[in-house]
């Protein structure tokens, strides 16, 4: 008689680090680091005000860890993928 186990349950915790530095008045730049618990990713992007509109450092801000969120997804789609197709190898040798 074959019994089906509920898988335990999992919690991990991952760690977003977002250093935002204002260059200059025209320029942010964003160092983000994502630790998994296993490896950490990093980028670094940065944000320049068009000259033509008010100073906002709120908005270079928000674009710039935008940009660095974004990057990280990115990486982060990209490891799965790879994880995914050695998960898959490994399956189904041959």
């Amino acid at each position: 008689m074959h019994h089906d186990t509920a898988a335990q349950p999992r919690t991990k915790t991952w760690t977003l680090n977002l250093e935002i530095a204002e260059e200059n008045r025209d320029a942010t730049t964003v160092r983000a680091a994502l630790d998994t618990g296993d490896h950490t990713l990093r980028t670094r992007t940065t944000a320049v005000r068009n000259p033509e509109d008010p100073p906002m450092p709120v908005i270079g801000d928000e674009y710039a860890a935008g940009r660095a969120l974004l990057d990280l997804g990115r990486q982060l789609l990209s490891e799965a993928t790879a994880s995914a197709a050695d998960n898959a190898k490994s399956a189904h040798p041959g």
